[in-house]
């Protein structure tokens, strides 16, 4: 029996951590632009309806016992409430982002003044990049998306910063631009007598990336296109606790068969410009 086949055998190994995050209230949330095939400026949204929805994510991490810290959402920035997106987090060192669409360029200098005042290394990037909503660390590997935001070059720059390997996978979908929004991770450290696993949504990867991916967590979940089109794996996850779409009924049935405790949370005014619950989220690991 491999160590991930045991994994599924042995629920009871799942374990909650403790996460620091960082979010941004969407007080100024709205869709006036068009950057992503989720955005239509033309229909209207409704900016209280954000904060009420983001507000149930945001005490939800807090029973969940989780330290949330805040950063000043601004006027003139509709979308810096993806605070993922703001950067990548590792070892009390803060990649800034570089964002490939000059409406999202001023939210870059904004997380990075944020690092800096709240003690973090902050390095600036030099190469595009959306921070993690293109880089997923699961254990001492880094998954690097690249297709649509990110480029490749950030890849390396990720690689010689924090010294880990990184796997880069191309997206192919529109839809599924950030690798956030395809792969989720699901055990963020190491779990007693197996390995670390994810979920993903196949035809969002070229064939390359899918076989990357195929080898590497044989035992992850595969989660259908329903799911993954309501962002399902758009979620967040601190080893046993997972908060999810709420609309992603399979994948909620598919974490409870491996053990684990998926919450639902319904940001359907948030999906209108292209995230979700992880969007939301931006890990701070010190």
């Amino acid at each position: 029996m491999t160590t991930q086949t045991a994994n599924l055998a042995n629920p009871a190994a799942r374990k909650a951590t403790e996460r620091t995050i960082l979010m941004c209230r969407p007080d100024f949330f709205t869709v006036n632009y068009r950057i992503n095939p989720w955005m239509h400026p033309e229909q209207p949204t409704d900016t209280s309806l954000a904060v009420r929805q983001w507000e149930v994510l945001y005490n939800t991490y807090l029973e969940l016992g989780f330290d949330v810290r805040l950063i000043d959402p601004i006027d003139s920035l509709p979308d810096m409430v993806y605070a993922a997106n703001g950067g990548f987090v590792i070892d009390g060192i803060a990649y800034g982002a570089k964002f490939r669409y000059e409406q999202r360029g001023p939210e870059g200098p904004a997380y990075m003044d944020w690092f800096r005042d709240n003690g973090f290394d902050v390095r600036e990037p030099e190469h595009t990049n959306e921070g993690e909503g293109d880089f997923l660390l699961v254990g001492d590997v880094i998954l690097a998306g690249t297709g649509f935001r990110s480029d490749t070059a950030s890849h390396r720059e990720v690689e010689r910063i924090f010294g880990r390997e990184v796997v880069s996978l191309e997206l192919v979908n529109p839809n599924f631009y950030h690798l956030d929004t395809a792969i989720a991770v699901l055990d963020p450290e190491p779990i007693e007598g197996g390995a670390q696993n994810i979920a993903y949504l196949p035809s969002a990867f070229n064939e390359e990336g899918l076989a990357v991916l195929r080898e590497r967590f044989p035992d992850a979940i595969e989660v259908n296109e329903e799911d993954a089109s309501v962002l399902g794996l758009n979620s967040y996850s601190d080893g046993y606790n997972i908060v999810i779409a709420s609309r992603a009924k399979d994948f909620e049935r598919q974490l409870r068969e491996r053990g684990y405790n998926p919450i639902g949370v319904d940001l359907s005014e948030l999906l209108l410009g292209g995230g979700g619950v992880k969007c939301c989220t931006l890990e701070l690991r010190r």
